[in-house]
């Protein structure tokens, strides 16, 4: 049985390209960057020039301004962090509800320490209002954080148009997005268009890089001060021996995804639409979330009323098709998603949900067979449920009611 991968937003396979460059660096280029002896200093020539990539891939001018990390939840930590640690004086910072826990939690963790955190919401498509937004602009807003792109939606945020808001509102607003579902994928010119973003964040391991590399961009002039410290490294903005492989490796997966961004952009909606009209057509009662938002073209999220994720999850894998219930940092727990929660899904949906998202490696052969495979795995496990009338292939009348939204 061959494996369909297409839990993407989760993690990526890292790409062959990518394995060959980062190769030489575990074996012959090994050396310290911060030591002084020759092979030590092409190391380190080495890692200035793949930070130098990487920031012109973000339309960043001062290659400096990228400081390497670990993953994107240590960027997200020392973004948040780190600009409340410069700024004392202001204690109010704006999030939203649809966060990935790596900011959500520690929002939650700065509300413990006694900041006053506002949560936006976002309606049943998953779209903030920007209206609301501008009410919750103070005098004493520390720090704005909002993702890019939704890890379990794909809902697309207006964050360019949210900085420059919180810019003109404030100049001393300090704007960070998560943008770890977002790089590769969206345009991004942290010169142009994203000029009035202060801190972004993302990780290697989304688009092709392997797993323990992530970048938090810092502007020129930003308050911010760092979260690791004990070493000269990254100028002293996160101590610690530089990852020399993994960063060479994200640079050369950055020149790999930029290189074809808007056709993989297009391919990609080309399937996901195939499969959510497919899926429409074949099953009633679905709820495609974040359907009347802007979308990532990867990213399709749905809900079947009146059965189980976990269920449709373990017999997707029966079938060797690897999905997932929405992130993967919280898919152990039973609790139903905190995003879907604020989106307002019905509950009789909310449990039902699972999350495919792609990658330059699906293929059409792929979305074709869950299109096969997952209207059957929905049929079995309705005619187990004491809601469903499989004869009539609808919800019993004596189901709880709730609202199902119309193809």
């Amino acid at each position: 049985m061959r494996l369909i991968y297409a839990d993407n937003n989760a993690t990526t396979a890292v790409a062959p390209e990518v394995v060959e460059a980062m190769e030489p660096y575990f074996r012959q280029w090994y050396f310290n960057p911060s030591s002084m002896y020759e092979p030590a200093r092409q190391v380190a020539q080495a890692v200035a020039q793949a930070r130098a990539a990487i920031a012109r891939h973000l339309g960043v001018a001062d290659p400096q301004e990228i400081i390497f990390t670990a993953c994107a939840t240590e960027s997200n930590n020392a973004a948040i962090q780190g600009a409340a640690r410069a700024r004392p004086d202001r204690r109010h910072i704006i999030t939203t509800a649809v966060e990935h826990p790596a900011v959500l939690e520690v929002c939650k963790e700065m509300q413990r320490l006694g900041y006053e955190v506002t949560f936006l919401r976002v309606d049943r498509h998953g779209n903030l209002d920007i209206a609301e937004y501008i009410r919750a602009l103070r005098p004493d807003t520390l720090l704005v954080t909002v993702m890019h792109a939704n890890n379990e939606t794909g809902v697309i945020f207006p964050v360019a148009q949210l900085a420059r808001i919180a810019k003109e509102t404030d100049p001393g607003i300090v704007f960070h997005t998560d943008a770890t579902q977002s790089v590769g994928k969206l345009p991004i010119d942290l010169s142009g268009e994203f000029r009035y973003v202060d801190l972004l964040s993302f990780s290697g391991h989304k688009l092709h890089a392997p797993k323990g590399i992530g970048v938090l961009y810092v502007r020129r002039g930003t308050p911010w001060r760092p979260f690791l410290i004990g070493g000269h490294q990254e100028q002293g903005r996160r101590a610690g021996t530089e990852n020399v492989p993994y960063i060479i490796g994200l640079a050369r997966a950055m020149d790999l995804v930029m290189a074809d961004r808007a056709e993989q952009e297009e391919r990609l909606a080309r399937l996901r639409d195939r499969l959510e009209s497919a899926l429409l057509q074949q099953i009633p009662a679905l709820e495609i979330n974040g359907r009347g938002a802007p979308r990532l073209a990867n990213t399709l999220n749905l809900s079947c009323h009146y059965i189980e994720g976990e269920a449709i999850l373990y017999q997707l894998s029966a079938e060797g098709i690897c999905a997932s219930s929405g992130s993967a940092c919280t898919s152990g727990s039973l609790e139903p998603s905190h995003v879907l929660r604020a989106m307002g899904v019905p509950f009789t949906a909310i449990h039902g949900s699972v999350r495919f998202s792609f990658s330059r490696y699906t293929t059409d052969q792929d979305v074709e067979r869950i299109i096969q495979v997952f209207p059957e795995i929905v049929r079995k496990l309705r005619r187990m449920s004491p809601y469903w009338d499989s004869e009539q292939n609808r919800p019993r009348p004596t189901a709880p009611v709730a609202a199902i939204s119309s193809p």
